[in-house]
C-alpha cells in the first residue's frame, strides 16, 4: 500500500534491504509468522485483523503494567473499527487502486502518535494518511489513518529470534495509537455537552419509568373498576327487569282479581234487585196517552201490610161498632135517676146486668188495645219496608245508569285507575268506585262528561268552573276534607278528578232513612263539619265552602257515629286580597247558583249591586244542618221547591226560627242554632267566632260559667227565662233533661202513621 500513488510501498529495515518486492513481502510475512510465538486464539485474531477476515472481539490478557493503557486503546480501536467498517479490512492483495483514489482531507496530526524513524527517514504515521474510506468513521478535523497492512510489520520486525509477545505488543502500541486517538476524538465530537450526569438519567429514566408502571397500573385497576361495575349494572338491570315483569305480572293478577270480584258483586246485587222487584216493587212502563211513562209499583210485601192496616182498620171499627151497641145495652141502674134513658132495645134484646156489661166492655177494650199494638208493629215493619224500598229504588237507578254508562267495562283510566262499579250519577258527571294500581288503594272517580250539543262557550265555562275547584281542592289537607288525589283528561268531551274513597253514604240520604238523628250524634257531626271549616278560614287566602249542605257530608263508616268528611268545592269562594275586604265581605258573583234551603238572607238579596258574602254563609248552613239533623225536617222551607222558594222569598222572610216540642232538644242546642241563624250577619258570628263556642267544645274544657245565652247574640232573640236563669241550675236542668231525651228515645218506638210518611 502506498501513500500517494496505490503502489506498494518501499518499506525499509534496519539491518537489510531486498531488491525484489515479492521476495521481501514472503519473507517478512513469514519472518513475522515464526518470530512471534503468542496463544493460538490471539494469533487467529490478528491474521483475521491484518489478514482481512471479519474482526471478532479480542480478549487479551493483562499486558504489563507499562503497556496497560496501550492494549485498552489498541481493544477500543478494534471495535470501532469494526462497527464502523462493517468487520471487513483492505487487504494489499484484495484492494484495487481505484478503490483507494478518494482521500480524506489533512486534518491536525494526533501529537501523540509514536514517532518512529526508519531506514528511509519516513515516519511510520506517514503509511497512515491514506486510510481506506472502508476502515474509517465519520472524521472531524482529521484525516484518519489507514490500518497497516501485514508488508508492514514485515519490515519493521526485524528477523530476531529473540522477539517475544512483548515486542509485537508494542509494534501494535505503536502502530494503532494514532487510528484509535482519532476515533475516540470523533465520538466525542458527536457527543452532546450537557450538565447531567449518566446518574441523573438514569435516575430520570428510572422514575418516569415507575410513573409509567404506576399509571398502568392505575388504569388496568380502573378498568377492571369499571368491568365489574358494568357487571354488576347488567346484573342489576336483568333483576330490576325481573322485578318489573314480576310486579307486572302481579298487577295483572290483581286487576283480573279485582275485576272478577266487581262482577261477581254486580251479579250479586241484579239478583237480590231481581228478587227485590216483586217484594219491594219495581218500576213498570205504561201508557199515558202518546207516551210511555214508568211508573213505580210496589211489591207484594207493601200490599200486605196494607191488608193487614185495612183488616186492623176494619177491626177497630167492629170494635167501635160493638161498644156502641154494648151502651144500648147497658143496665138502667147504671144510669141516673134523673138522666133520660135514649136508648132503646130491639125485640128480643134485654139488658146486661152491671157485670156483663163490664165484662163485655173490658174485652172491647182488651181488644183495642192488641189492635192498637198490632198497628204500631204494623208502622214498624212498613218503616223498615220503606227504608229498603228506597235502597232498592236507589240501586235500580244506578244499575240502569251504570247499564247506560261508556265505562261500564272496567276500564283503566290513565294507565292507573281501573274502574269497578257507579256509585252515582249527577247532572254532567259520572262517581265511580276504582282502584289506583299504582297506590294500591280505593279511589273515587268522577268522571265529567260535557253535552255534545253545547256550544263552546258553554264548554269553556264549565271547565272554568272545574278546574277552579281542581286548584281550590287540590291545596287542602285535613282530615276532615276529603282529599284531592289527581285530575286527568279522557277525551275533548270528558275529564276525570281522582278523589278519596269513602265507603259510607252521605247524611243527606242518612237522614231519608232515619228521619232524624239524636242530639249526640248530630253534635258531633256539626263539631267536625265546623272543624273543616275552621281550616279553610285558616288557610291563606282563606276559602267559603258555599255549598254546605248534608249531601255534602259523607260519612266515613256509614253511621252518624263515626267521622265525616266534607266534599265538593264546585261553588267555593276565595277570599284573597283582591276581593275580600274583611268589613264588608266579597261579591257573591254567582248570584242564583247553590241549594236554596241551607243559604242565608244576604244571598237572596236583589238590588244595583252584588250582595257581599263572608264565612258567616257557612255559619247560616251549619245552623240549617243542625235543625235537620234534630227534628228531620229543614228549618225553612221543608215541602218547597227551590223554585217556589225563590218564588215565596221565602228565605227573606225567615227572620226568627221555630221549634218543635218533639223530639225533646236542650236549651244549649236550641240557642247555638240560633245563634247559626240570626237573620242580620251583623248579629251572627263567622267561622272562627263559631268554632269557639262553648256548646262545641267537649264537656271537659267548657267553662264553668257557661250561660244558654252567648256573646255572638243578642239577648232579645233569647227566652227571657234562659237569661234570667242562674247558670249552674240551667246547666243541671239541660243535662237531665239531655238525659230523659235518650231515656225517652231508648224506651219509646217512634209512631209515624202511614199517612205521615207520604204528607
Amino acid at each position: 500500500m502506498s501513500c500517494g500513488s496505490g503502489g506498494p510501498p518501499s518499506w525499509t529495515a534496519a539491518g537489510s534491504h531486498s531488491s525484489n518486492h515479492s521476495q521481501v513481502r514472503h519473507s517478512s510475512r513469514e519472518g513475522v509468522m515464526e518470530n512471534i510465538h503468542v496463544d493460538p486464539r490471539k494469533q487467529e485474531l490478528l491474521e483475521a485483523r491484518f489478514l482481512g477476515g471479519r474482526f471478532q472481539p479480542l480478549v487479551m490478557p493483562q499486558p504489563p503494567q507499562e503497556h496497560q493503557q496501550d492494549s485498552s486503546n489498541l481493544s477500543s480501536g478494534g471495535s470501532i473499527d469494526k462497527e464502523d467498517g462493517e468487520g471487513l479490512m483492505q487487504t494489499p492483495d484484495k484492494g484495487k487502486q481505484n478503490d483507494r483514489k478518494r482521500k480524506r482531507k489533512s486534518g491536525v496530526e494526533n501529537p501523540s502518535a509514536t514517532k518512529r524513524a526508519e531506514t528511509n527517514g519516513k515516519k511510520i504515521n506517514e503509511y497512515f494518511k491514506n486510510q481506506s474510506p472502508s476502515r474509517t468513521g465519520q472524521p472531524i478535523n482529521a484525516a484518519g489513518a489507514k490500518s497497516p497492512s501485514p508488508q508492514a510489520f514485515g519490515n519493521i520486525i526485524p528477523h530476531s529470534p529473540n522477539n517475544s509477545s512483548n515486542s509485537i505488543a508494542d509494534i501494535m502500541n505503536t502502530s494503532c495509537r494514532p487510528l484509535v486517538q482519532n476515533i475516540c476524538s470523533n465520538a466525542s465530537a458527536k457527543s452532546v455537552q450537557t450538565d447531567f450526569s449518566m446518574a441523573h438519567l438514569q435516575a430520570m429514566e428510572s422514575q418516569s419509568m415507575s410513573d409509567l408502571e404506576q399509571k398502568d397500573t392505575r388504569i388496568d385497576e380502573l378498568i377492571r373498576q369499571n368491568d365489574e361495575l358494568k357487571r354488576q349494572c347488567t346484573a342489576q338491570n336483568k333483576l330490576l327487569e325481573k322485578h318489573k315483569e314480576n310486579l307486572q305480572k302481579c298487577l295483572e293478577v290483581n286487576k283480573s282479581l279485582l275485576i272478577e270480584k266487581s262482577t261477581l258483586e254486580k251479579k250479586t246485587t241484579r239478583q237480590k234487585c231481581m228478587e227485590n222487584r216483586l217484594r219491594l216493587g219495581q218500576f213498570v212502563t205504561q201508557r199515558q196517552g202518546a207516551q210511555f211513562v214508568e211508573n213505580w209499583v210496589d211489591g207484594w210485601a207493601f200490599q200486605d201490610l196494607m191488608k193487614q192496616q185495612e183488616r186492623i182498620t176494619a177491626d177497630k171499627d167492629d170494635i167501635d161498632k160493638q161498644r156502641r151497641l154494648l151502651m144500648k145495652r147497658k143496665p138502667p141502674t147504671a144510669i141516673g135517676k134523673n138522666a133520660k134513658h135514649d136508648n132503646f132495645l130491639k125485640p128480643g134484646e134485654k139488658y146486661l146486668t152491671l157485670a156483663e156489661f163490664y165484662e163485655q166492655d173490658e174485652i172491647l177494650k182488651l181488644r183495642a188495645a192488641a189492635l192498637k199494638k198490632e198497628d204500631a208493629d204494623l208502622q214498624l215493619e212498613m218503616e223498615k219496608l220503606e227504608r229498603e224500598r228506597n235502597l232498592h229504588i236507589r240501586e235500580l237507578k244506578r244499575i240502569h245508569n251504570e247499564d247506560n254508562s261508556r265505562f261500564k267495562d272496567h276500564p283503566t283510566l290513565n294507565d292507573r285507575y281501573l274502574l269497578l262499579c257507579l256509585l252515582g250519577k249527577g247532572g254532567f258527571s259520572e262517581v265511580h268506585k276504582g282502584f289506583d294500581l299504582k297506590e294500591q288503594r280505593y279511589v273515587a272517580c268522577k268522571i265529567h262528561q260535557l253535552n255534545r250539543e253545547w256550544k263552546e262557550d258553554k264548554k269553556a265555562n264549565y271547565i272554568k268552573h272545574a278546574l277552579r275547584e281542581y286548584n281550590i281542592h287540590k291545596t287542602l289537607d285535613h282530615p276532615r276534607i276529603v282529599k284531592l288525589f289527581d285530575v286527568f283528561e279522557i277525551d275533548n268531551n270528558s275529564f276525570c278528578t281522582v278523589l278519596e274513597y269513602q265507603k259510607g253514604n252521605d247524611l243527606d240520604f242518612y237522614l231519608k232513612q232515619n228521619k232524624s238523628i239524636p242530639e249526640k250524634e248530630a253534635r258531633s257531626i256539626i263539631s267536625q263539619t265546623v272543624s273543616a271549616l275552621r281550616y279553610l278560614n285558616e288557610i291563606k287566602p282563606p276559602v267559603i265552602h258555599y255549598d254546605l249542605k248534608p249531601g255534602n257530608i259523607l260519612l266515613g263508616s256509614g253511621s252518624v257515629s263515626g267521622e265525616i268528611k266534607i266534599t265538593d268545592f264546585g261553588l267555593s269562594k276565595v277570599m284573597d286580597e283582591t276581593n275580600f275586604h274583611p268589613e264588608v265581605g266579597m261579591d257573591l258573583t254567582s248570584q242564583g247558583a247553590g241549594t236554596y234551603w241551607y243559604l242565608p238572607p244576604e244571598c237572596f238579596v236583589v238590588g244595583k249591586t252584588p250582595p257581599k258574602i263572608s264565612s258567616k254563609v257557612d255559619v247560616w248552613s251549619v245552623g240549617v244542618i243542625f235543625y235537620q239533623c234534630l227534628y228531620g225536617k229543614k228549618p225553612f222551607g221543608h215541602n218547597l221547591s227551590q223554585a217556589a222558594i225563590l218564588e215565596e222569598n221565602t228565605i227573606l222572610k225567615a227572620t226568627e226560627v221555630e221549634f218543635a216540642s218533639k223530639p225533646p232538644v236542650t236549651q244549649e242546642a236550641k240557642n247555638f242554632i240560633r245563634r247559626c241563624l240570626q237573620y242580620k250577619k251583623e248579629h251572627r258570628p263567622d267561622v272562627l267566632q263559631l268554632a269557639a263556642d262553648d256548646y262545641l267544645k267537649p264537656a271537659q274544657l267548657k267553662s264553668k260559667n257557661m250561660t244558654d245565652g252567648s256573646s255572638y247574640s243578642s239577648q232579645s232573640s233569647l227566652p227571657a227565662n234562659t237569661i234570667s236563669g242562674g247558670s249552674n241550675v240551667v246547666m243541671l236542668t239541660n243535662n237531665q233533661t239531655s238525659t230523659t231525651t235518650n231515656s225517652h228515645g231508648a224506651s219509646q218506638n217512634p209512631s209515624f202513621s202511614f199517612a205521615d210518611k207520604f204528607s
